[in-house]
């Protein structure tokens, strides 16, 4: 997993920054008479929900005014109830006004997944994990990667490297499925193979590998292959995981199920700012 470190976060902030200012910066606010007036502005939670991206949205204001004071009132990672304040801005008018799309869309984004990635661990047993996947926005996977730890899930490979996922299209370009797993196995890497059925299953059994994924697979043949697999496998389950099916899914005793739609479909938090002027 990539850390999470000030320099990510600048160089992540500077360039959605430079998608909403450049090339002729905020030319509403620069309309204002009083815009270099100091104010204080609140950023307050329209709902319930766990935050995450803070630090994001920070950066968001410190990069536009060096004036700029911006004092948290709860921290990542914490639940929180509609009308909490979340932080409070000190800066300039059009620093304020500059930054404010910026950092809110960061704040947002990220606690909407924490808070959704938490509604799904709220609903499992708590011996099995809720795990993100790569369908992850381009350039903001390991925001979102870090907002689902927020939540109470875990982290599937961060990329290509980190582990070996043999998946249906491997399967189906190698022709030869017990090579393929053997020569990941020699790799020392982790290594999960997916099937799609009991005959795969009944074919790979007996190989030492890590992790057996079942896709989109119904409960009924779910339950055969997992007495089939005999606790000699960590087992995960994906595909069309809702939160109304998820515990259903969780108690049939998969070690943990993946899920895209907490990064690629969770709702974006609900926050605003107002300025007291």
């Amino acid at each position: 997993m990539y850390k999470l470190n000030q320099s990510y976060i600048k160089t992540v902030v500077k360039r959605a920054l430079d998608e909403d200012l450049k090339p002729r910066g905020d030319i509403t606010t620069n309309l204002i008479k009083y815009k270099n007036k100091k104010v204080k502005a609140k950023i307050f939670a329209k709902q319930d929900g766990v935050i995450a991206g803070l630090e994001f949205c920070k950066v968001a204001f410190k990069l536009i005014g060096r004036e700029v004071i911006f004092t948290k009132k709860i921290s990542d990672g914490k639940t929180i109830k509609k009308n909490t304040v979340i932080a409070v801005v000190e800066a300039k008018i059009k620093t304020i006004l500059a930054a404010e799309r910026t950092a809110l869309n960061f704040l947002n984004h990220a606690s909407g997944i924490a808070t959704t990635t938490n509604e799904f661990v709220k609903k499992v047993k708590n011996n099995t994990k809720i795990c993100c996947t790569r369908k992850t926005a381009p350039n903001l996977r390991l925001i979102e990667k870090y907002a689902v730890k927020l939540g109470g899930g875990y982290n599937h490979r961060y990329n290509l490297s980190d582990e070996i996922l043999i998946k249906e299209n491997h399967i189906a370009v190698s022709q030869d499925l017990i090579h393929l797993i053997n020569q990941a196995i020699k790799s020392k890497k982790t290594v999960t193979v997916e099937i799609e059925n009991i005959n795969q299953l009944k074919k790979i059994l007996g190989l030492k590998f890590k992790r057996i994924l079942f896709d989109n697979m119904n409960m009924q043949n779910l339950k055969k292959c997992l007495k089939l697999c005999k606790k000699k496998y960590k087992t995960e389950y994906s595909g069309n995981v809702t939160i109304q099916n998820v515990a259903k899914i969780s108690k049939i005793g998969v070690d943990r199920i993946s899920i895209g739609a907490i990064t690629h479909s969770a709702k974006s938090f609900d926050s605003s700012l107002l300025i007291n002027f």
